[in-house]
């Protein structure tokens, strides 16, 4: 009968711990939500690392010598901060599902609009490079129409996207010039 016990203690500690460890994931902010995105955030061109602004994943505070970087994506991400800025800001209208600025990828959910509820939108923007240059944002939207009740695939006008990638790189430029402007 001990034996028992012991077991069903041992079942109920293990039961216990896994469900306040997998409780503790639910606490964390998404470091990429617009919310928690501000001045001194990684989102921040002027965001700087404790070992340097090109360094590493520890980042304290702000510097006045992250502008000269060019935002490059040291203190926290790994491309370019203001095309990084650029892309969630430009997307901004559509809810965030993930987003890698390691890797340099947002995807977005899927989005109906108000004036056409028979059709959706989602787009995944890759952040390609550290410099701020045209070809270092690219854009993929996606669009799916409303046939009985059933979501079908639809093409996308490919200027969307090309207004899409140039929107982005005009607020990267913007904040670029922003930034330089505080420095």
């Amino acid at each position: 009968m001990p034996m028992v016990r012991n077991r069903v203690a041992d079942f109920l500690m293990a039961a216990t711990l896994v469900a306040v460890v997998s409780g503790c994931s639910n606490f964390k902010p998404n470091p990429t939500d617009p919310r928690f995105m501000g001045e001194g955030a990684p989102g921040d061109p002027n965001f700087s690392s404790i070992l340097g602004t090109d360094a590493s994943l520890f980042t304290i505070g702000t510097s006045k010598t992250r502008a000269e970087g060019g935002g490059r994506g040291g203190g926290g991400i790994g491309v370019n901060a203001f095309l990084w800025r650029g892309a969630l800001d430009t997307l901004s209208f559509l809810p965030l599902s993930s987003a890698d600025p390691f890797g340099g990828v947002i995807i977005t959910d899927w989005f109906s609009p108000a004036d056409a509820p028979g059709e959706r939108f989602k787009a995944t923007a890759y952040i390609l490079g550290q410099d701020l240059r045209s070809d270092g944002i690219r854009v993929s939207v996606f669009r799916q129409v409303n046939h009985g009740g059933r979501w079908a695939d639809a093409p996308v006008n490919p200027s969307t996207v090309s207004e899409i990638e140039n929107k982005v790189l005009d607020r990267a430029r913007r904040l670029r010039e922003q930034s330089s402007a505080r420095g």
